[in-house]
């Protein structure tokens, strides 16, 4: 039976009556007639007896409304939650994030989303280093802030919605620590912690060892599956890690000092979604997360161009 003959035949039972039959389907009543015509012809007995003046089951269309009415019922109610899911800005959306690169702007994305899709819940939840992706594609979170980039062709990369310098993260006592800034070239007299966090695409190379921009070898130290882990390692003197600046702000310690790069490229941030979990809850997400970040850069911009132009007045 196609979708329309279930829902003419349940609903007709239900009315007894082709005319508000054919108004609750917004059909025609000879379409209607011509349906159920169609579904007797097939079942090879009448469903309905029809009468000038009344309509009623048969013992045979009593038994079909009976066998298939919840089934039908548990179809609709599945497709709707389908339908919620998908479309629907309801629910609970549950965000992660990796480091504390983007907490303030989540805040400031949920604080907009909750405002705009007050019957949506939103959840933050922080994941570990070497678990985000795997959370990411178990479905623990719908969303990820991540350090871009991070591959997959099962996933989808937003915007970039924060850019930060990098900065490399080596032991108090060591002497880049007295350096006013290093270079991807200094990495190749280091040892470079492991951790399964995005790197520049230059430091990427399965088949062999991390090399500088100028093709010199960068060994690897021992692998740190958190964050915590990497300040702990570099304290004690077992290596270096590059980082954003970020964590010079939310991780100073004492036996840790951050060192900018000269030369680096800046370490940029967005939102990553399985590419099958594209709901509306996430675009929209997205969206918030993408005006929050407008919002962030413009004071910034605008004080930073007042500056230069107090520079260039008082140089004139």
């Amino acid at each position: 039976m196609e979708r329309h003959e279930i829902e003419a035949f349940l609903v007709l039972a239900e009315e007894l009556h082709f005319g508000r039959t054919a108004e609750r389907l917004r059909v025609s009543t000879a379409r209607i007639s011509q349906t159920i015509s169609r579904l007797e012809r097939r079942v090879g007995a009448p469903l309905f007896e029809r009468t000038s003046r009344r309509v009623a089951l048969t013992p045979i269309g009593r038994g079909l409304r009976d066998d298939i009415a919840d089934a039908h019922a548990r179809v609709e109610a599945g497709f709707a939650r389908a339908v919620d899911a998908g479309r629907g800005v309801t629910g609970t959306l549950v965000v992660g994030f990796v480091g504390a690169a983007g907490t303030g702007l989540l805040t400031e994305a949920a604080d907009l989303f909750r405002r705009r899709h007050p019957e949506c819940e939103v959840r933050i939840r922080e994941v570990h280093i070497g678990e985000a992706a795997e959370r990411l594609r178990a479905g623990d979170v719908a969303a990820l802030f991540a350090c871009l980039p991070l591959d997959g062709s099962d996933l989808t990369v937003g915007a970039v919605l924060l850019s930060e310098p990098r900065l490399l993260a080596v032991p108090a006592g060591h002497p880049f620590a007295r350096r006013e800034s290093v270079s991807l070239e200094d990495l190749a007299r280091v040892r470079v912690l492991s951790a399964p966090c995005s790197l520049p695409d230059y430091w990427r190379d399965p088949e062999g060892p991390r090399r500088t921009p100028r093709g010199r070898p960068i060994e690897t130290g021992r692998r740190a599956e958190t964050f915590q882990e990497i300040l702990v390692h570099i304290g004690a003197g077992e290596g270096v890690f590059p980082v954003g600046a970020h964590a010079a702000t939310y991780h100073a310690r004492p036996e840790v000092a951050y060192v900018p790069f000269s030369d680096a490229r800046p370490l940029e941030w967005g939102l990553v979604w399985p590419a099958s979990g594209a709901t509306a809850r996430v675009r929209a997400f997205a969206r918030a997360a993408g005006e929050a970040a407008d919002t962030e850069r413009r004071p910034a911009e605008e004080s930073d161009g007042r500056l230069r132009r107090g520079v260039r007045a008082a140089s004139s």
